[in-house]
C-alpha cells in the first residue's frame, strides 16, 4: 500500500544527530539487542538529550542540576517511569532505543540493529564525529545515497511504485516548477512549504516528476486571484482529492492520517534539506528553492546524478554504501569545476562588497592549486563571505527603518506559526546589530549560503554570543511559556554564561528574552543573580518579548533625536536590572520592577 515517505519525526531538530552519534559512540562493540536498545535510551536520558513525559517535580530537578549530567541511577528511574506509562514500552522495552537510533542508522552514521551484532560507527560517523566533516557535507552526501526502496528498511516497496531517489527528486521537481513558472512570463519561487508538505512526502517514483510540476502550477492557478478564504477552501479540497488519487483509497480514516502526516513528514524534510546548503528559503520563511550559490553543483547534479533508485545484491552492500566516506563521488571535484565555483564565489563576494565599507577581502592565489586545496579555499571563501554578510547585516541594522521592520516583526511574532523560534533568535541578533557598537553580535544558528538561519542554535551553546569593548554578553531565547520554559531554560542559560564567563575572563551579561517568563524560571534566575550559582552571582537580565521591543523602540527614538547610543547606555540598563535585586524581597517583585526601569533608564536617555 502507498504511504507517504519520511525522515525522522524523532530527532527532529538535525543539531541532535551529533550528540546522539556520540552517546551511541559509547557502546561501540556492544549488542544492540534489547540490552543495549534500553541502555543506549538511558544514557540518552543521561545527557539531557531525550525528556520522557509526565514527570513529577523532583523528576523534573534532574534536567535543572548543574551538573553536566545527572547520576546512571537518576536516568534508570526515569526510563523505568517512562516504561511503567507505556503500554508499548511494557511489551517492548528496546522499542524507544530503536526509534532514537533509527536516524543515525538510516543517514549511515553507525550500524545498530539487533540483527546485524554489535554495534559499529562507520567511517561516515567517525569524521563526523571527529569534526572532519561538518553537518552540511553529512546531509548531503546521506541524500545522495539514501533511496526508496532500500534494502535497509522493508517500510517502501518497489512493487507499491516506490522508486526513487527523494534528494534528487526534490531537486528536479523544484526546477522543473521553477522553469513551468518562467515559461507562464513570472518569476520562479520556488515552492511554497504548503505546496512541499503535499508533493514532496509524497513523491515516491521519479517518473511523477513532470506530472507533479503541473500539477502544483495548476493548484496556483486555481488560487490566483481568490480571497483568502475561499484560497483555503479550494486548497484543502485539491490536497483531499489528490490525497485519495494518491492513495487509490476514500477510506476517511487513512486520508485524514495522510493528510495529517503531511505537515509533519513535511516539515522535518525540509529540515534536513535545508543543512545541506542546496535549498534557500525565500519570501518570510514560505518558500523553499535551490541555492542560487550552489548552481554550478545544483547544475552538475541534474544532469549527471540518477533519480532511480539503485540495486544492492544485498542489505550489508548497501549499509556498506551508506557509511562510506568516499562515496559518491562529487562530479565537480575537479579542477576545472573547483576553480568555476571559486570564480562565482569571488565574484559574489566582491559583489556583496559593493554594499558595504570597512570591509577588507584578499582574493586567493588559485596557481597551481590541487583539488584537495581547491576545497579548502572553497571552505574559506564561504566563511569569508558570511564575514560579509555578518558586516553588512550589522550595518544595515544602523538605519531606522530596518530597525522599525526589526520591531514589526518581533511584535507580530505569533503571524508566523512555523517559525517563531527561529524568527526571534534572528531578529533578536538583528534587534542586538541595531544597538550599534559591539565589536561582534555572533548568532549560533546554522545558515544557508545567503546567512539565513535554517534552524536555531543547538542546545549544548548559547543561541547568540555578543562582544563589546569592555565586556561581553550572551543572549537566550525560548518561545517556550510554560514549566517547560525552565527545565529547558533554567539551567542550561546559567551554565551556558558560566562557561562562557570562563572563556571571555571578563564581566559577562545574560540576556533571557521569552514571550512570557515562568515564575519557576525567575526563580532559578533570581537566586543565581541575587546569590550564587557553582559558587558565584551572575549577571541575568530576564525580559519578555514586549519589553526588549521597548528597549528597540527607545532606540528608534533615539536615532529620530540624533542622540549618541553606545555600549555604556546599555551596559547601564543591564547594571540596573541587575541591581533591582538589592532592593526586591523576592524573585516576582523584581520582575515586576523591570518594566518601570526600562522606562526609566530610556527617558533619562532621551532628556
Amino acid at each position: 500500500m502507498k504511504k507517504l515517505w519520511s525522515l525522522s519525526t524523532t530527532v527532529r531538530e538535525a543539531e541532535r544527530i551529533l550528540p546522539f552519534l556520540r552517546v551511541l559512540q559509547e557502546m561501540e562493540g556492544e549488542e544492540f539487542d534489547e540490552i543495549g536498545q534500553v541502555r543506549y535510551q538511558t544514557i540518552l536520558i543521561q545527557n539531557r538529550l531525550y525528556h520522557p513525559t509526565k514527570l513529577s517535580t523532583e523528576q523534573l530537578r534532574y534536567y535543572v542540576t548543574s551538573k553536566d549530567k545527572m547520576s546512571l541511577g537518576e536516568a534508570k528511574e526515569l526510563f523505568e517511569h517512562m516504561r511503567k506509562n507505556s503500554s508499548e514500552l511494557k511489551k517492548d522495552p528496546g522499542l524507544r532505543g530503536r526509534v532514537s537510533v533509527a536516524a543515525l542508522t538510516k543517514m549511515g552514521l553507525a550500524i545498530a540493529k539487533k540483527s546485524s551484532g554489535k554495534v559499529v560507527i562507520t567511517d561516515l560517523g567517525k569524521a563526523f564525529l571527529d569534526d572532519q566533516i561538518d553537518i552540511g557535507d553529512v546531509f548531503l552526501k546521506f541524500f545522495l545515497k539514501w533511496q526508496l526502496p532500500n534494502p535497509g528498511s522493508k517500510d517502501y516497496k518497489y512493487e507499491d511504485g516506490y522508486d526513487i531517489k527523494p534528494f534528487m527528486g526534490i531537486l528536479h521537481l523544484i526546477n522543473r516548477v521553477n522553469e513551468k513558472y518562467r515559461g507562464l512570463g513570472k518569476e520562479p519561487k520556488g515552492i511554497s512549504f504548503h505546496e512541499f508538505n503535499i508533493f514532496v512526502p509524497s513523491l515516491i517514483n521519479y517518473e511523477d516528476i513532470e506530472s507533479y510540476a503541473d500539477k502544483i502550477i495548476e493548484l496556483r492557478q486555481l488560487l490566483f486571484g481568490k480571497k483568502k478564504d475561499n484560497q483555503k477552501k479550494i486548497f484543502e479540497s485539491f490536497r483531499l482529492k489528490f490525497v485519495k488519487e494518491f492513495l487509490g483509497s476514500e477510506n476517511p480514516e487513512d486520508v485524514l492520517k495522510t493528510i495529517n502526516n503531511m505537515k509533519e513528514y513535511g516539515d522535518s524534510a525540509r529540515r534536513y534539506l535545508q543543512y545541506t546548503r542546496y535549498f534557500h528559503v525565500r519570501g518570510f520563511h514560505n518558500h523553499l528553492d535551490l541555492e542560487l550559490q550552489r548552481k554550478i553543483e545544483i547544475n552538475k547534479l541534474l544532469s549527471e546524478y540518477s533519480v532511480k533508485s539503485e540495486s544492492f545484491s544485498d542489505e550489508s552492500k548497501y549499509v556498506e554504501y551508506m557509511g562510506s566516506l568516499v562515496q559518491p563521488e562529487l562530479s565537480w571535484e575537479n579542477l576545472a569545476d573547483l576553480n568555476k565555483i571559486i570564480i562565482a564565489l569571488i565574484g559574489n563576494i566582491e559583489e556583496l562588497k559593493e554594499s558595504t565599507t570597512g570591509f577588507v577581502f584578499s582574493v586567493p592565489d588559485l596557481s597551481d592549486q590541487t583539488v584537495e586545496n581547491l576545497k579548502i579555499i572553497i571552505v574559506n571563501l564561504r566563511k569569508e563571505r558570511r564575514r560579509l554578510q555578518e558586516h553588512i547585516e550589522h550595518q544595515a541594522s544602523q538605519n531606522v527603518e530596518n530597525l522599525e521592520s526589526y520591531i514589526e516583526i518581533l511584535e507580530n511574532i505569533y503571524s508566523f506559526p512555523e517559525k517563531r523560534p527561529i524568527i526571534l533568535e534572528q531578529y533578536s541578533a538583528l534587534g542586538l546589530n541595531a544597538l550599534n557598537d559591539a565589536i561582534k553580535i555572533s548568532p549560533n544558528y546554522p545558515v544557508g549560503d545567503d546567512n539565513k538561519p535554517t534552524s536555531t542554535a543547538g542546545a549544548n551553546m548559547p543561541d547568540i554570543e555578543c562582544y563589546y569593548e569592555d565586556f561581553s554578553s550572551i543572549c537566550e531565547v525560548t518561545m517556550l511559556t510554560g514549566r517547560d520554559q525552565w527545565y529547558n531554560e533554567g539551567q542550561p542559560v546559567m551554565r551556558h554564561l558560566r562557561d562562557f564567563e570562563e572563556k571571555e575572563k571578563e564581566v559577562s551579561y545574560c540576556l533571557f528574552i521569552a514571550p512570557k517568563l515562568h515564575r519557576d524560571t525567575i526563580n532559578t534566575f533570581w537566586t543565581s543573580v541575587k546569590y550564587e550559582f557553582e559558587g558565584a552571582k551572575q549577571k541575568i537580565i530576564p525580559l519578555t518579548i514586549t519589553q526588549f521591543i521597548e528597549i528597540l523602540k527607545f532606540l528608534r527614538e533615539f536615532k529620530n533625536n540624533n542622540i549618541d547610543f553606545d555600549r555604556h547606555k546599555l551596559r547601564s540598563l543591564y547594571d540596573k536590572v541587575i541591581i533591582l535585586t538589592e532592593g526586591a524581597n523576592n524573585s516576582e517583585e523584581w520582575i515586576q520592577k523591570i518594566p518601570n526601569a526600562i522606562k526609566s533608564w530610556g527617558d533619562k536617555i532621551l532628556i
